[in-house]
This record gives structure tokens, sequence and C-alpha cells, in this order.
């Protein structure tokens, strides 16, 4: 009977956290527009698909590249019996964005 729910359930935190979230990863800051929407995920930054605050505060959009990360570095703690790692350690993301726009909006303008 729970299963039933579970994709509506799935559906409707998904969609208050696409509402309230910037459409960024909040691992590697890849950003997403509508095209591409598909491949942000929400993640429960507590690991319990549960805990669905109105807030989002248990709740971060990751790309499915860091959200399958993210979940193989538990699996890979819950095997050997670590605790599980934590992020703050890692490098800051070096991913900009928009590093070159001004110089293709440049060459846009001259090739006008």
């Amino acid at each position: 009977m729970a299963r039933s729910n579970q994709p509506q359930r799935g559906q409707t935190y998904r969609e208050r956290a696409l509402r309230i979230l910037p459409w960024i990863c909040a691992h590697c800051g890849r950003e997403f527009d509508g095209r591409k929407l598909s491949q942000l995920t929400v993640h429960h930054k507590d690991h319990n698909h549960h805990n669905n605050p109105p807030d989002g505060s248990n709740w971060e959009l990751l790309c499915l590249y860091c959200h399958d990360n993210e979940h193989q570095r538990y699996l890979l703690a819950d095997a050997s019996g670590d605790a599980p790692p934590s992020r703050e350690h890692d490098p800051p993301s070096t991913f900009t964005p928009f590093a070159h726009l001004a110089d293709l909006l440049k060459r846009k303008q001259a090739a006008s």
C-alpha cells in the first residue's frame, strides 16, 4: 500500500525542491535549465526519504553524477564499517559556467 504512494510522494518533494532551491548542483556547481532539469536530483542530506520538511532544509539538489557519488561513498563506508565520509574537506568546485561568456558575446557581436 505504501509503495503505491511512493511515486506521488517523491514527485511532490521534488517539485517543492525545484521551486525553492536554485537549479545548481550543490556539489559540483553545474547549473541546469529547463531542458536538462531531469539531470538534477533531490538528495536527502540525512538519507531519510521520509524527512521532508516544508522549508527544504533536508534537501540539496545534486546532478546525477554527484548524487551517485554521494551514495557510493555511503555504501563503501557501510561495507567497511567506517563512519560515513563528510564532504566538508572536499576541495571547492572549480566549475565556472560563465567564465568565457563575455568573450562569446563579443565574438557574436563582432560577427553581426
